[in-house]
């Protein structure tokens, strides 16, 4: 290349797109960021931040409906759609202006219109081209569907959909028992819908170790929210007052809406990857642990790269691209060490490796698991809440896996995290001190236990 308009040139400014921008000029380097919509991309608008606020509201929701449990009289009127979104979309509102005056404020290039890659680190954006010394690809992703299952916005839903209705549905499908349908039917229930999930895999949140699944399961069954695990879709009609499902072995289950969760597909179609020449897999973009893909100058952040698609994962790799560009040999994320957080009621939350995988890895008699319960924990008592720290170990070696599950204990992720990410062992973390009564506490119970030296917990 000769001249370029930019030392760094980014199609996308949602998470990891935009996140690279920031550290890129704070570098000192000239950016260029490309975006069709707004910055911000799905996480701020129609993912993360909209649908945590719809998870507060449906807390309040249950907090009111349950509150004589802590002596307080209350009641629970109803859901009032109009001023739950108002509220959420509020949120947005003020993330979004905070977000566009710091991208104005760093003097990064914001150019808007829809790009497409176009030659050698080059995006032509309507009748305009730009160049980067380097180019960051950063598109983003999709709501997915079935091959013959159309979303049609009205009676079949995507979650941007979902975000934008005006009342709560009486009844509800949801098709997918992971994070986002599992999100959606625990708001849905808390606002007083019927909910019925619908899943092919063998339990809800599969991607979790197995003891969290089972823990959603029977806090599901619980509430009353009824789910189908190991039950395929087959097909959906729409009726005169909703849809009728059919699942596997021919069983129709009727409600107003279908949610359709079944993840998140890579936005790369028609945006010129492949005549660059870079290296796809079924729509991702192939990079390497330097989010570098096959063509020299190019990489690929967030979503369109396989792995976790994730918020913060974008965000650290947006910061790590502008990092390496920068020269300053930022050391590779460990993508066992991002940490999970399914945001229903209750919680899950998790790093490292789950039993199963850690079994594989060190093999069976390799490892060591302990489970504290929550019971033990007084913050937990007060919140009354159910569930459990699980710790996995190497025998006699650091942890490696660390899964949680109650209300609000995707806050305690961080310093799960950092014990994954520092090979803590159980007797680095049990003479730490915990404050009380915090769930945080939990954590330090459960190391003290598989220290040898359990204090509430059970030898």
């Amino acid at each position: 290349m000769t001249q370029a308009d930019f030392d760094v040139l980014i199609l996308g400014a949602g998470s990891g797109g935009y996140a690279c921008a920031l550290r890129a000029s704070q570098l000192g380097l000239s950016v260029g960021l490309v975006e069709k919509g707004k910055l911000g991309g799905t996480c701020l608008h129609v993912g993360c931040i909209p649908t945590k606020a719809l998870l507060h509201a449906a807390e309040v929701a249950d907090s009111a409906r349950e509150s004589e449990q802590f002596g307080v009289k209350a009641t629970l009127e109803g859901i009032d759609m109009v001023g739950v979104n108002s509220y959420k979309d509020g949120v947005v509102s003020r993330l979004f202006k905070g977000l566009t005056g710091l991208i104005s404020s760093r003097g990064i290039t914001v150019i808007e219109g829809e790009g497409r890659v176009s030659g050698d680190r080059q995006v032509t954006v309507g009748d305009r081209v730009v160049t980067g010394k380097h180019l960051v690809l950063a598109s983003g992703s999709y709501s997915k569907s079935l091959p013959g299952l159309d979303i049609d916005g009205e009676r079949v839903i995507s979650s941007e959909h979902a975000l934008r209705l005006e009342q709560v549905p009486a009844s509800v499908i949801v098709l997918g028992g992971g994070v986002i349908g599992c999100e959606f039917a625990s708001v849905w229930k808390s606002f007083g819908a019927e909910v019925t999930i619908i899943e092919a895999l063998p339990r809800l949140v599969a991607a979790e170790d197995e003891a969290s699944s089972k823990a959603l399961e029977r806090a599901f069954r619980k509430r009353k929210i009824a789910f189908r695990t190991g039950t395929p879709f087959q097909s959906v009609k729409t009726t005169d007052d909703g849809v009728a499902v059919t699942v596997e072995g021919g069983d129709v289950i009727e409600a107003e809406l279908l949610l359709v969760a079944v993840g998140r597909g890579p936005s790369t179609s028609g945006l010129g990857y492949e005549e660059l020449g870079v290296a796809m897999d079924r729509g991702f973009v192939l990079a390497d642990e330097r989010c570098r893909t096959n063509v020299e100058g190019v990489y690929a952040v967030g979503d369109i790269v396989p792995g976790l698609q994730l918020a913060h994962r974008g965000f650290q790799q947006g910061i790590f691209v502008a990092e390496d560009i920068a020269g300053l040999d930022p050391q590779p994320i460990d993508e066992l060490g991002i940490p999970r957080v399914t945001y229903s009621h209750p919680e899950i939350a998790s790093v490292g490796l789950g039993e199963a995988a850690a079994a594989d890895k060190y093999g069976a008699d390799g490892i060591e698991t302990l489970t504290y319960d929550l019971g033990g924990n007084g913050k937990s008592q007060i919140l009354k809440t159910q569930g459990f720290v699980k710790l996995i170990r190497q025998k006699d070696g650091p942890v490696v896996g660390v899964h949680l599950v109650g209300d609000r204990v995707g806050e305690l992720i961080g310093e799960a995290q950092l014990i994954y990410s520092w090979e803590a062992h159980a007797e680095d973390v049990a003479p730490l001190v915990h404050a009380h009564p915090t769930q945080n506490e939990a954590l330090g119970e459960a190391h003290l236990a598989l220290a040898g030296k359990p204090l509430h917990a059970h030898s």
